[in-house]
């Protein structure tokens, strides 16, 4: 079957899916922006179809492992998100902001499809002696998208209105269904995943990465660092609008983040065992701090100069929990590990995006600075878990083991 699935294909439909995931979060706050023309009110939005993947993304891990054709689910899971995006788009300016906001918390449930779920499929693409390779790869689909969607958003924005900034992001991830419709099935038998219940799995993930050192200091800094993320999204506009004079030029910002992010994730590819990814995991949010700080100073070549850091920061770190989700997680729970790996960074992201949306109207390069201090406790979380990592030659399996004896 991984024949007949090329490489080129998971990779266009990754990319196409999460240039819209990355693109709606920018245009939901400008549309918001737009019509309420408060800050507060704007990250409503953001926040609501994010803080759902809490719920969402651990129950759609678990469906995953169990399907026979979990390409199917994904389908269908991009095709709720892209329609509710419609939906909330169709309610700016007609309906109450508490509704849309509650539209938004429906569409964000299946949202963990565009990033963990879809990257829990490689394995059945690629032969896992080529994954450490391939992962990069896949981790550069996240820049290539945090590229392309801001940008996207920002120039829709500007020529169309902010809402046909929605309404594309929404397409973009429609076209990819039929992409995510052809994944490889899964090989693994599944009587004794449809025996368990839904409950009874979604403790086991939990458990699992609860009880794995190393994956579960990765799960909570990149939760922690995405809290500062979503701070900043919250802030471009402002930020765009203060110093560049628009709220679609901060918005693109995002966009030469995302080259600094690929920059350094092309060069990481290229010496894949250079850096430790537990190392990059914890030096990456003390770089993305600086780069917060940097753009509380409020100046056009220091802000610009702040995005290319914290895209220096972020990418990396992010092909690093990748890397450490696929060495750490067996086979019949990888698709509830990064499902619930991804379910945590949207809720960090939506907690930080509501913060910040309370905070700005305090102030700006305060709330800026706030969010470099929740970028510096990153660090420290990392090493709040304290039990001892062992190293073998087969993590996935040696995980496997204690799992089962724990059980």
């Amino acid at each position: 079957m991984k024949s007949r699935y090329s490489m080129g294909a998971y990779l266009t439909g990754a990319v196409t899916a999460r240039t819209g995931d990355e693109m709606s979060g920018p245009a939901l706050t400008l549309a918001g922006f737009a019509v309420a023309g408060s800050a507060a009110e704007a990250s409503t939005l953001l926040a609501g179809v994010t803080i759902a993947a809490a719920v969402g993304g651990p129950v759609l891990g678990v469906l995953l492992d169990r399907a026979a054709r979990p390409g199917r689910l994904l389908a269908a899971a991009l095709t709720l998100h892209a329609t509710g995006l419609m939906v909330i788009l169709a309610g700016i300016g007609r309906l109450p902001l508490s509704v849309c906001g509650l539209i938004a918390v429906l569409t964000g449930l299946p949202g963990p499809a565009l990033s963990g779920g879809w990257t829990a499929q490689l394995p059945r693409v690629v032969p896992r002696d080529n994954l450490l390779g391939v992962n990069a790869l896949d981790a550069m689909t996240f820049g290539l998208a945090g590229l392309l969607g801001p940008a996207l958003a920002g120039g829709a924005a500007q020529v169309f209105g902010a809402p046909a900034s929605v309404a594309v992001s929404a397409v973009l991830i429609g076209l990819a269904v039929p992409v995510a419709w052809r994944l490889p099935v899964s090989v693994r038998p599944s009587k004794g995943s449809e025996a368990a219940s839904v409950v009874r799995a979604l403790l086991a993930g939990v458990r699992f990465v609860v009880r794995a050192p190393r994956l579960a200091r990765a799960t909570l800094t990149s939760a922690v660092a995405c809290v500062g993320q979503g701070m900043l999204t919250v802030c471009l506009p402002l930020l765009g609008s203060r110093v560049f004079g628009g709220a679609g030029q901060g918005t693109m910002l995002l966009s030469c983040a995302a080259v600094s992010a690929l920059t350094a994730n092309a060069a990481l590819a290229r010496f894949p065992r250079s850096l430790a990814p537990d190392t990059v995991l914890w030096a990456g949010a003390l770089v993305q701090a600086a780069a917060l700080l940097l753009a509380a100073t409020g100046r056009p070549a220091a802000l610009l100069a702040a995005v290319l850091l914290a895209g220096i920061g972020e990418g990396p770190a992010l092909t690093a929990l990748f890397a450490v989700r696929h060495q750490e997680t067996p086979e019949h729970l990888r698709g509830q590990v990064f499902t619930l790996g991804a379910s945590l960074k949207l809720t960090g992201f939506a907690l930080g995006a509501a913060l910040a949306g309370s905070a700005v109207t305090w102030s700006l390069p305060g709330t800026l600075a706030l969010a470099a201090g929740v970028e510096i406790l990153a660090a420290p979380a990392f090493w709040a878990v304290t039990a001892g990592v062992r190293r073998t030659a087969d993590p996935a399996q040696a995980q496997a083991v204690r799992f089962r004896a724990g059980r």
